[in-house]
């Protein structure tokens, strides 16, 4: 899975340097606060060492465009 995705940056769950830490605080969110919808480890595109965590009902579309986006890499979906 590696598709382009624009969130709002100050959405973001958490913000992580290491992607397998980045997994595994989704894998425990996703466990403790969500009963619907999924959480999203993504790779921003300015940064290749920055990971960060969205709920995918934040992703900015045509129909909720809002404040400032930033595209995003989809990188593990839970």
């Amino acid at each position: 899975m590696d598709n382009l995705i624009f969130f709002n940056p100050g959405d973001s769950i958490a913000n992580f340097h290491d992607y397998d830490e980045a997994v595994r605080s989704a894998q425990i969110y996703r466990e403790n606060h969500l009963q619907d919808g999924h959480i999203l480890v993504v790779k921003g595109m300015e940064s290749q060492k920055q990971f960060d965590i969205f709920l995918s009902d934040n992703e900015i579309t045509h129909d909720n465009e809002l404040g400032e986006s930033k595209p995003y890499k989809v990188s593990k979906k839970f």
